[in-house]
């Protein structure tokens, strides 16, 4: 008889240690800041309860997930799941800054490794001003093909 009383105590206690998981990970619709495990909202008890009525049910962890988020859409879980639409949103900051990085080494290694003024500065025996460099990057840079390129354009890159 006891034995059978501890059975039904460690099934209790299992379903409410993953009832209290489950309901950290899910946001509150009516409060938004909160998980529904510390909110007290209608909405945050009526879906304690059910979280509840489906793990007694049988159901995993993630198939109560997923029905939350078929109910209310993904913004109720705090962790929305990696997938190619919101790939581009976590990615891009990397994108932005490794095209930036990119473009400010290009921009750097040009004018490193730029053999006319690299010669002027062996031929004088001293480095050019960068007033000077620059005048001889006007002479010597040539034209860009089928046109001139916008003074906004070369005042950004320097040109």
């Amino acid at each position: 008889m006891g034995n059978e009383q501890d059975e039904e105590l460690k099934k209790a206690q299992v379903v409410d240690a993953r009832a209290r998981n489950i309901s950290h990970n899910v946001r509150c619709t009516e409060c938004g800041s909160q998980s529904i495990e510390d909110s007290q909202a209608d909405i945050a008890i009526l879906l304690r309860k059910l979280i509840r009525d489906e793990i007694q049910a049988g159901k995993t962890d993630k198939d109560i997930f997923k029905k939350l988020e078929d109910d209310f859409g993904e913004t109720v879980l705090y962790a929305p799941k990696f997938d190619m639409q919101t790939a581009a949103l976590w990615l891009s900051p990397l994108l932005v800054a490794g095209v930036a990085g990119g473009f400010w080494a290009y921009k750097k290694h040009r004018q490193n490794t730029n053999v006319h003024i690299m010669a002027l500065d062996l031929v004088r025996g001293a480095p050019l001003t960068p007033k000077e460099k620059e005048t001889m990057l006007d002479i010597l840079t040539p034209p860009p093909p089928g046109g001139s390129t916008p003074s906004w354009w070369r005042s950004w890159t320097g040109r």
